[in-house]
């Protein structure tokens, strides 16, 4: 039973309540709870108020006042059954035409406002709170197009004609995801849990796990197993410490070479994404070939992602580049000498080009498109565009949502993003039209004010609630075809 419908039950009771009028304060509302997969009314009349405190919920109000300049953190109080925390966890879903937010804290909550007036004002000082909770900054002292709160009415005022199909995909995508979460558990059954998935453009796809590569075959619908299996093979040396280790541990896998090779990296200490160095895996035999060290003037150094030059280099016999990230690096590296010549004694991966900032980019993840343009995502949210030529300055920046960007994807094309955080996945379209009328992509020229609006997937309040709070979306990718 939905809130609408006890609304209008209780309606038709024609009960009699006391005259009072409860739309005086503006921050009334009436309070649902979701329990045994209905909702029920909690308080037919309570109010909620924003105030900051610090971050243990026990701890005293600092202040409820909107103008207050102290350090803490901003919480939503309810009557006295909700005390929460103003942040992305709480899966705040916005439902204007019923005057109601649903969302999340120890249960699924709904609130109801009686006035549209009251409930876009709690929409506005909900932004405000979360932003400043999220950046450390007072909304007032942000640029336009900072961070906001992550939900369908940011940058509403976009460009809305790119999403006609974008329905028919979400539709597409939920029907088969759990027949390909089933596939995903048959093929991984014999080599242990899944650490890295490298998506082939070709027959395959290959699943890898501690003990070795399982080999999948690509279908329009996704992947089933071959029952293949290769296992690793280190061809007799001692596993030590750095790249060495990536094959044992490999949180992330790329095909290169006509998909015969595979590179494997592997985080240098638990719970850290860093690595010195990659492995360089024969798909076919299993064998670990060449155990490469990253390093720029003599200094060793880590990168915490690597990728292909450009989207589909992978299919190249000959490939011997690709891209590499670290929190403030940008780089391309190869794996021949500056002669031009394989190396087989010392192999060190060359530094060809690339960009070391000073600080603050905070890179996370990135990916190609089909000419070599760059898409990189950021622990504040932001996603970057780097054209083909420059790896210095980004063409086109995305604002944050208040989320770190945990997985990005281009099209082969450029002009769609997929961007995956732990609670949503963000699609973005690239393409403008310039002041010359001509079409373009965020990769090719800058798109300032002409960003369109993202379109955000995510689990409803209830889905989320009931799915708990370790699940979390990962690595969010376009197919091939």
């Amino acid at each position: 039973m939905g809130v609408d419908d006890i609304d209008a039950k209780l309606k038709a009771l024609k009960l009699k309540y006391s005259q009072t009028q409860p739309t005086t304060n503006p921050n009334t509302v009436k309070l649902y709870l979701h329990a045994h997969g209905k909702w029920i009314i909690s308080d037919k009349l309570t109010s909620f108020k924003f105030i900051k405190t610090h971050d243990d919920v026990t701890a005293d109000v600092i202040s409820d006042d909107d103008d207050d300049d102290s350090n803490g953190c901003w919480y939503l109080k309810v009557g006295e059954k909700v005390r929460v925390r103003v942040s992305t966890d709480m899966q705040l879903k916005m439902f204007a035409e019923q005057r109601r937010v649903d969302f999340v804290d120890n249960g699924v909550w709904a609130m109801r406002f009686f006035k549209p007036e009251d409930y876009r004002g709690f929409v506005d000082r909900f932004q405000s709170c979360l932003f400043e909770n999220v950046t450390g900054l007072r909304e007032g002292f942000s640029r336009v197009g900072e961070a906001r709160i992550a939900d369908d009415t940011m940058w509403e005022n976009g460009e809305e004609n790119e999403w006609r199909n974008v329905e028919d995909l979400k539709l597409r995508s939920f029907r088969t995801s759990n027949d390909l979460l089933e596939e995903f558990e048959e093929v991984a059954g014999g080599g242990g849990g899944i650490r890295s998935v490298a998506l082939g453009a070709l027959d395959n796809s290959f699943l890898v796990s501690d003990a070795g590569v399982q080999v999948v075959k690509n279908f329009s619908h996704g992947i089933h197993g071959k029952g293949v299996f290769v296992k690793f093979d280190n061809g007799g040396r001692n596993v030590g410490s750095g790249a060495s280790e990536g094959y044992l541990n490999a949180q992330k896998a790329l095909l290169m070479r006509g998909e015969t090779n595979m590179l494997l990296m592997s985080p240098l200490k638990e719970g850290k994404p860093h690595s010195s160095g990659v492995n360089q895996l024969d798909i076919e035999t299993g064998k670990i070939v060449t155990e490469w060290k990253f390093e720029k003037d003599g200094t060793e150094i880590s990168m915490r992602d690597i990728t292909n030059d450009t989207k589909g280099s992978q299919l190249d016999p000959s490939e011997s580049t690709f891209l590499g990230l670290d929190d403030n690096r940008l780089s391309q590296w190869d794996m021949r000498d500056r002669r031009g010549m394989v190396q087989s004694n010392s192999p060190v991966l060359e530094w060809t080009k690339g960009h070391q900032f000073s600080r603050g980019t905070n890179f996370q993840c990135f990916a190609t498109t089909g000419d070599g343009s760059i898409v990189v995502g950021s622990l504040d949210g932001k996603i970057r565009l780097y054209s083909t030529t420059s790896m210095r300055q980004a063409k086109t920046a995305f604002p944050g949502l208040g989320s770190p960007i945990t997985h990005v994807d281009v099209t082969y094309d450029g002009k769609w993003i997929l961007g995956t955080t732990d609670t949503y996945l963000i699609l973005i379209c690239t393409l403008f039209t310039d002041k010359d009328g001509k079409t373009k992509t965020g990769f090719s020229g800058r798109m300032g004010s002409k960003i369109p609006a993202p379109r955000l997937l995510k689990l409803t309040p209830v889905d989320s609630h009931t799915a708990g709070k370790q699940n979390k979306f990962h690595s969010g990718r376009f197919s091939w075809g």
